[in-house]
């Protein structure tokens, strides 16, 4: 089933600038849940990018493949070479690399992903966000042999 990029298109900027909010207004959010908001969003984005680069995708392709990502920059952060670190104390690299390397962030992203996952389901449930299949796809079906 594919999507609609408009959708998810929009639900982007919705989620960078919540992102940043629970960055620079911590304090909005209980304590308890510290900074994990902000990397459950970042991973909620990862997803979304993921979805409208790979429309065609199923709802779990693109769930692992964001994990995936998400995992991989966040163990990316214990490697520190110069250069690296240099792209990382820029605000572009910081929001996209991060800085350090720390465990909890692993859950925080698994959660991002898992509530992305069931809001692209619930979203491909709408015929608003739910693309018509692609004519490659249903010049296939037309041509398929009958199922017994």
């Amino acid at each position: 089933m594919r999507r609609r990029r408009l959708p998810y298109a929009l639900l982007v900027p919705l989620v960078i600038t919540s992102g940043l909010a629970s960055r620079a207004h911590p304090g909005l959010l209980p304590a308890a849940i510290g900074p994990y908001p902000g990397d459950a969003l970042w991973a909620l984005l990862v997803l979304l990018l993921i979805a409208l680069a790979r429309p065609g995708w199923s709802v779990a392709r693109v769930a692992v493949a964001a994990l995936a990502t998400s995992f991989a920059v966040e163990f990316s952060q214990l490697w520190q070479p110069d250069w690296l670190n240099a792209l990382r104390h820029t605000t572009p690299g910081h929001l996209v690399l991060g800085s350090t390397f720390h465990a909890p962030d692993l859950l925080a992203y698994t959660i991002g992903v898992a509530l992305g996952a069931t809001l692209d389901r619930l979203l491909l449930l709408s015929p608003w966000c739910r693309a018509p299949a692609s004519p490659r796809a249903s010049a296939a079906a037309r041509h398929a042999p009958p199922s017994a």
